[in-house]
């Protein structure tokens, strides 16, 4: 893509050497003589960076520079300026421009200073691109997915959510399932009943059976009052048994009768209590392997299973790191105060790689810690923790010194497509440049043979590239 840089300043000598100058460099430029004329021009045309001297004619550089601040916040704009108007300059900078350059220009450092502004403009633009996609999916739940895997379980939620059937949420830990169990639930005709949670693995079997089932005054000591369980809690809501795998046998079988008969007594009481709830368990275990061994019975795991979400953890649905990232920076960056925007493409390359055994709860804690570890607007592989940033070193591309940029170009591309098997949505992403272009570059190097090398072509790749239905949208999953 051909960045359009705008050039502003009264003397004609100037702006088009300038303009030359930069044009050489591979960049489209338009020229104004002065700040009015530069405003129509933006309004007119699609402008990346403007150059624009202080003192003109007309509208000077400074109400320029209010104005595009106030109009166009995302265009930067470098300040020329003389010897004499340095504290201006600099108070310009206060006033919103990315930089200055005194005359006579040196054409090095502009050169320099120009491929950093459009560098952090198309990282400021990428990242409020993401959130635009986020904002548009922040309805129901704190789900986030634009992967196949999670499009398959946003359709389930979608038919299974309306109805009574009991739901069981496997996968690994950190990868959401609490969430999955939250949009069945928001999602229900009991929305606005309780939803009650446990977290059975974190109680005894003594004070689960009690939080579960309640108690009667005098059941057992340090029991000096009744107490409601959570079932009763629950009535004609939802519960959510979350690590089912750790209950013992005991007390499945009075979450079996739960489901068969709706009935229950309190620990140490005789009265029975009917109730109408809706079950939902999540377990990050094999219930079947369970069965077999004997600590599960499976006349419950039929009864828990009458579907199945299973949730498939990071490193097989990697499209959702971009999303998920941009999530927790906003977050985050909200949250501690930091003005970050966006992640350079080697920490996004980084993050792409690895392999993320904690799933989506690790991903929420390394953005989270790059967060407050980075020093300016934008993170980089400086603020990753190691282990992220040693994972991506160990799949490098080496580039001989002597190639031209052409042939270090096309090395970097097909190493890339091959890493990311032909999916070239995904080598799109962690190049940081569009399908459209990645496609234009794969023609104009001939780079034809992914196939050859082992490598299956993606010919579904405009679905890959697609987000999240809209109710799922909006939020991190496995927080």
């Amino acid at each position: 893509m051909k960045f359009h840089v705008l050039i502003v300043d009264d003397e004609k000598n100037i702006r088009q050497g300038l303009g030359k100058a930069l044009e050489m460099d591979g960049y489209h430029t338009f020229l104004a003589e002065d700040g009015l004329h530069a405003l129509e021009i933006v309004q007119q045309e699609e402008v990346d960076l403007i150059i624009a001297d202080l003192r003109m004619p007309r509208l000077s550089g400074e109400e320029l520079l209010r104005r595009v601040v106030d109009s166009w916040p995302t265009i930067p704009v470098i300040i020329l300026t003389g010897h004499g108007t340095i504290e201006t300059a600099v108070q310009a900078m206060r006033d919103g421009a990315y930089d200055f350059l005194t005359k006579p220009v040196n054409l090095d450092r502009l050169s320099l200073l120009v491929k950093r502004a459009l560098t952090n403009r198309e990282l400021v633009l990428q990242h409020r691109a993401m959130q635009e996609e986020l904002d548009k999916r922040r309805q129901f739940t704190n789900i986030i997915g634009k992967s196949s895997e999670m499009h398959r379980i946003f359709d389930v939620i979608r038919q299974v959510a309306p109805t009574k059937a009991s739901v069981l949420i496997t996968g690994e830990s950190g990868v959401g399932k609490e969430l999955i169990a939250d949009a069945l639930h928001a999602l229900s005709g009991r929305k606005e009943k309780p939803f009650v949670k446990v977290h059975c693995a974190a109680l005894t079997e003594s004070l689960l059976e009690s939080e579960l089932f309640g108690h009667e005054k005098g059941a057992f000591t340090g029991a000096v009052s009744r107490k409601r369980g959570r079932f009763e809690l629950s009535h004609m809501g939802s519960i959510f048994l979350d690590e089912i795998g750790e209950i013992n046998q005991s007390i499945q079988i009075k979450i079996l009768r739960v489901l068969q008969e709706k009935r229950f007594e309190r620990v140490g009481g005789e009265e029975t209590l009917e109730v109408d709830v809706r079950i939902i368990s999540a377990t990050n275990k094999e219930l079947k392997a369970e069965i077999e061994a004997g600590r599960f019975r499976e006349d419950l795991y039929y009864r828990l299973h009458v579907v199945n979400i299973h949730v498939p953890p990071l490193r097989e649905r990697k499209e959702d790191i971009p999303l998920l990232v941009a999530a927790f920076i906003k977050e985050f960056a909200a949250e501690n105060g930091k003005p970050v925007e966006g992640i350079d493409a080697r920490a996004r390359a980084a993050m792409y790689n690895y392999s993320w055994p904690g799933n989506v709860r690790e991903l929420r804690n390394c953005v989270e810690s790059a967060v407050v570890l980075c020093k300016g607007t934008v993170i980089t592989p400086d603020d990753l923790p190691p282990t992220v940033v040693a994972d991506a070193e160990s799949d490098t591309v080496k580039i001989s010194l002597g190639v031209t940029l052409a042939e270090a170009e096309q090395e970097i591309i097909r190493n890339t497509l091959h890493h990311c098997k032909g999916n070239k949505s995904r080598t799109a992403e962690i190049l940081g440049i569009g399908r459209k272009t990645l496609h234009r570059k794969i023609a104009e190097y001939h780079i034809q043979d992914a196939k050859a090398a082992g490598v299956a072509d993606d010919e579904d790749d405009d679905a890959d590239a697609g987000i999240g239905e809209a109710e799922f949208g909006g939020g991190p999953t496995g927080q």
